[in-house]
């Protein structure tokens, strides 16, 4: 039996999760943008939603899966299975934000 979670685990994966939550709406925002012709994305932006999230989900669940047979707290499962989620989105941001309206 694992011990709860402390409170700074608790503050830590619930900022975490908000962070990759905020990310996602810039994301979700620029993206549509793009599609409306006001944010200048690339032309294969729209396939790579799609895939991306596939790729992500996997890795999520390869990295819980993987800290759960190796026996790890609860806490440290749902931070590993957070990062490739929390990678993709803080990329995405960066990437399309430096895309920008009207640049190239």
């Amino acid at each position: 039996m694992y011990p709860m979670m402390t409170p700074m685990q608790m503050f830590s994966l619930s900022f975490k999760t908000g962070m990759i939550l905020m990310e996602a709406q810039m994301v979700i925002g620029m993206r549509m943008l793009g599609m409306m012709g006001m944010w200048c994305v690339t032309p294969s932006e729209t396939a790579r939603m799609s895939s991306e999230k596939v790729a992500a989900v996997g890795q999520s669940a390869v990295a819980a899966s993987q800290a759960a047979l190796a026996g790890k707290p609860p806490a440290a499962i749902a931070d590993l299975a957070l990062k490739p989620i929390a990678r993709r989105t803080r990329s995405n941001v960066k990437r399309l934000a430096a895309r920008g309206p009207g640049k190239p």
